[in-house]
């Protein structure tokens, strides 16, 4: 039995202690702990590392405080579009789905991508039809309605500009204060399997069908037995240009890296030298963990067998 691991992220970017209330810090603080707990207790008991990263994504897309799932941000048209991802280490199956509505885990309809569709990647209506065919739970829109959210939109809504997920309501605020709104976790089971998902609300105010990095494998999400489980947070448009998890995998593959030194090249070297700011966690095959960010913070944490717990945001 080798050691078992479990990380998690729910975004990152401009996170600074001074713009965090301590009712909300405590919040953040208990949704990614009770996330975290959820998928451990399913390797703490045998499980595999794919139904642990579904049992913590499902708790993080619950809660409103994150973008995705119930706290998915407002698109240009004022409706929420989510996007998730999936990829199993052992046998390099993978599911994704994008554009999709009203979907209430998300996570769980790229799952039954992975499992039961023959592809790897639905968009729109058609991830939607699929999702009823499965009987995936649905939502109404009101399910997915937050003031707060709605907030962000309305003060950004009449122009061109996007945000990435963020806090203050003035216009040059919202340009400082950059955070990206995603959720992920990785894992590697009893049995040295490794699985690694993503899900995300995407960017405030996007319009023209956006697609970033969470639901693209390679870029925001993947895993290999042989390396590594990988899932992303950040400036997605750097991050698809990066190839950003599955170049991690490469350097452990081809040059021998270790997880921890693999991240930080892609993160700090290759991501930075093109503007990408955000960050990533990772696990490999013998249970070692790392969570790696260029921005200001990161919602994060992770829980090994070996005894080692953190849950973090600030840099």
């Amino acid at each position: 039995m080798s050691r078992f691991t479990l990380a998690i992220h729910g975004g990152a970017g401009t996170i600074l202690k001074e713009d965090m209330t301590p009712e909300l810090e405590l919040a953040y603080l208990e949704g990614l702990q009770q996330a975290m707990n959820a998928g451990y207790a399913v390797l703490e008991q045998g499980g595999s590392a794919l139904n642990a990263i579904k049992a913590t994504i499902v708790m993080l897309e619950d809660n409103m405080l994150f973008n995705a799932g119930r706290g998915s941000v407002f698109t240009k048209k004022g409706v929420q579009e989510m996007d998730a991802a999936v990829m199993d280490g052992s046998s390099l199956e993978a599911g994704a789905v994008t554009g999709v509505r009203n979907v209430r885990n998300p996570i769980e309809l790229a799952m039954e991508v992975m499992q039961n569709s023959n592809h790897v990647f639905l968009s729109g209506k058609g991830a939607s039809d699929f999702a009823i065919k499965q009987g995936i739970k649905l939502e109404p829109d009101e399910y997915f309605f937050s003031q707060f959210r709605y907030d962000q939109w309305k003060a950004i809504r009449d122009s061109d500009t996007y945000s990435l997920d963020h806090t203050h309501q003035r216009l040059e605020e919202l340009m400082r204060d950059k955070k990206f709104g995603t959720v992920g976790a990785v894992a590697c089971d009893q049995q040295g399997n490794i699985a690694a998902a993503t899900s995300t609300g995407g960017m405030t105010n996007k319009k023209y069908g956006r697609i970033g990095d969470s639901p693209i494998i390679g870029a925001g999400t993947y895993a290999n037995n042989t390396t590594c489980g990988i899932s992303c947070t950040g400036h997605g448009e750097m991050f698809i240009r990066a190839v950003a998890a599955h170049d991690v995998s490469c350097l452990m593959e081809y040059k021998g890296l270790s997880l921890q030194k693999a991240m930080e090249v892609v993160v700090h070297d290759k991501l930075m030298a093109i503007g990408g700011e955000g960050g990533m966690i990772g696990v490999d095959s013998e249970g070692n963990a790392a969570l790696v960010f260029n921005s200001q913070g990161m919602y994060r944490g992770y829980k090994s067998s070996d005894g080692n717990e953190v849950v973090a945001i600030y840099k």
